[in-house]
């Protein structure tokens, strides 16, 4: 989601996770809300903290994947990991050959040191939403990094006359409470499976 100033506007509406909706918010620069540069930004944000508390990634699974841009970046940091890219868009996981499946219905052998869920459960009921969180503590060994817009985001982050408005939004507490159980926030949108052991100093940890 794009984090500009708000602009009034009746927000978009979504076609289904094909060929127009990648379109309309990732491809074309007039409507994207993000691109190929910020999300490298990201990834390599997200990499460099798992690196300082010491994780150890040799799979990366990245849940809603959707056009693979966190695929390169990440890999350039951990190269030795294997990648699994996870996607409900059939229009994506026939051109890219993703995983074809629902975070809400996980069907994954094994667990991962990275996983990556951007902009997903708000496409998902709350009763997915929930079997969501649990399945992403469930697969994860090591670090999560969890993004999804919130309620305050939508009034004071995201610009809704170019952001896709066809979502559930929730409060932050939502989320916090569900993945608390599983994981501790260590700052940045990265968190720690609550049994993994890491260092960290204090002041570097997320604070308020």
């Amino acid at each position: 989601m794009t984090h500009s100033r708000r602009k009034s506007g009746r927000p978009r509406l979504t076609h289904g996770f094909n060929a127009a909706f990648y379109k309309q918010f990732y491809i074309d620069a007039a409507t994207r809300v993000t691109s190929r540069t910020e999300i490298r930004t990201r990834a390599a944000l997200v990499a460099a903290l798992v690196k300082q508390l010491d994780i150890s990634v040799r799979r990366i699974l990245d849940v809603g994947c959707g056009l693979g841009w966190y695929e390169r970046p990440l890999r350039r940091v951990f190269g030795a990991a294997t990648y699994t890219g996870m996607e409900v868009s059939k229009y994506l996981c026939d051109r890219k050959g993703w995983v074809r499946g629902s975070i809400a219905a996980l069907k994954l052998k094994g667990q991962f040191d990275l996983v990556i869920c951007a902009d997903v459960l708000q496409y998902l009921s709350d009763r997915d939403a929930v079997r969501a969180l649990a399945n992403l503590g469930t697969c994860c060994r090591g670090a999560l990094y969890f993004h999804v817009p919130t309620r305050r985001d939508w009034l004071c982050n995201i610009d809704q006359s170019e952001t896709d408005g066809d979502i559930r939004l929730r409060s932050g507490a939502w989320y916090r409470k569900r993945l608390r159980r599983h994981f501790v926030h260590v700052g940045c949108g990265v968190h720690l499976k609550n049994d993994v052991p890491f260092a960290q100093w204090e002041l570097e940890g997320p604070w308020r």
